[in-house]
């Protein structure tokens, strides 16, 4: 029980990280040398990539998409630091 309720947690955590994210990332802002908080979501969002792959499928496609969307979320999160470091 223990090991369903951490990988729907690391799902649930996946999607909703990718969407925040993505949502900050697209955000217009000010560029900032430092980007400890970028690297720390990376990290995090890279972790979750993992957690999603190593799932059980049958999830209705749901899996999939998160994958798919943490994949993305990590694009323009590496993106972002690129952007900021110039």
């Amino acid at each position: 029980m223990t090991e369903k309720l951490t990988r729907r947690d690391a799902f649930a955590s996946a999607a909703a990280l990718a969407v925040g994210v993505a949502a900050v990332a697209a955000a217009p802002g000010v560029a900032h040398a430092d980007q400890a908080n970028m690297r720390a979501a990376l990290a995090s969002l890279e972790d979750a990539r993992r957690f999603l792959q190593q799932a059980n499928t049958g999830k209705g496609g749901h899996r999939a998409k998160a994958l798919e969307l943490t994949s993305q979320a990590i694009g323009e999160v590496r993106e972002g630091i690129r952007f900021a470091e110039g």
